[in-house]
């Protein structure tokens, strides 16, 4: 099993002692965590091993933090399973830029950099504005979207069948899961978040990583990355540029993203992050296929047979 995509987690997957197991035991782990506490300028290292969680839980610390995980996962994946021959990646959120990086569409310190800025940016705009977020089970996408017009926030995530993410000022969402039952929406759950994500209060957030993004250097992504905002592969610099800008405000297409790589002949999927939330949205998505899910040593090892 030689063709793999490579899917990567987004924020919310982060946990305290997320890589230590892989940074114990390999000088390639060790050497990657080496180079991001140096790119960064701080350990990121001692808060995801550490802690505390209410630090690690910070937006400008856990995507630096998921990023460098699925990276480590991937590089000790690729030693242990030579043939491993990935051909397409996608990530959740803020797990594309994982992707790009895994795809050589930029550096390791170059992603990790913005990847840490877009954090702080987005951490920003949640304390500047009151916002949250709700996870809308068993409705139809024309049905959420009826709601989120009435309720005026702005459709978040569309992350499985069934399950869908809003996303908007603490009134909107409030409103949102008051009305829910009435467009025929099972449950409505308000979430544990700092802000509204993926939403128009995320507009500040999304003005500076434009200026970032446009300074970076972007090169040809050396396999297919698919676009959370577009559900689509961005073979270009500008797009790439483009889709990891719109991403912040704008809505993650996860189940046609996924549909997509599917539509490509793609049936075979590794996840690298903690935890196996994609995995199951994936099986949600579509339960024929194969979702192997990395995030530690034991799991690394099961892969690794698996795959070898």
């Amino acid at each position: 099993m030689s063709d793999i995509v490579i899917l990567f987690s987004g924020q919310g997957a982060q946990k305290v002692g997320m890589a230590k197991d892989f940074f114990e035991t390999s000088p390639t782990a060790r050497a990657l965590a080496q180079k991001a506490d140096e790119a960064l300028g701080y350990s990121l290292t001692d808060i995801m091993f550490d802690g505390p969680d209410e630090e690690l839980t910070k937006t400008s610390r856990c995507q630096p933090a998921l990023y460098l995980h699925g990276l480590i996962t991937l590089a000790l994946l690729k030693e242990r399973v030579p043939a491993l021959n990935p051909v397409a990646a996608a990530g959740l959120s803020l797990g594309e830029f994982t992707a790009h990086a895994a795809a050589g569409t930029f550096s390791f310190e170059d992603g990790l950099k913005i990847v840490a800025n877009r954090g702080a940016f987005m951490e920003e705009a949640c304390l500047a504005t009151q916002g949250s977020m709700a996870a809308l089970i068993g409705g139809e996408e024309e049905q959420v979207r009826a709601l989120a017009a009435e309720a005026d926030v702005d459709v978040a995530n569309l992350n499985a069948p069934g399950q869908i993410v809003l996303s908007g000022t603490l009134e909107g969402i409030d409103a949102a899961i008051a009305k829910a039952k009435d467009f025929g929406i099972r449950r409505a759950i308000k979430l544990n978040v700092a802000g509204a994500y993926h939403s128009r209060l995320m507009k500040s957030a999304q003005d500076k990583l434009a200026l970032e993004l446009a300074s970076l250097q972007v090169n040809a992504p050396a396999i297919p990355v698919v676009a959370n905002f577009t559900a689509g592969v961005v073979p270009t610099a500008d797009e790439i540029r483009k889709t990891l800008e719109q991403q912040v405000t704008g809505s993650v297409r996860w189940t046609e993203s996924i549909r997509t790589l599917i539509g490509m002949g793609h049936r075979n999927f590794i996840e690298l992050g903690p935890g196996k939330v994609i995995a199951g949205l994936v099986a949600k998505i579509d339960k024929d296929v194969t979702v192997h899910s990395v995030e530690d040593l034991p799991s690394l090892e099961a892969a690794t047979e698996t795959l070898s």
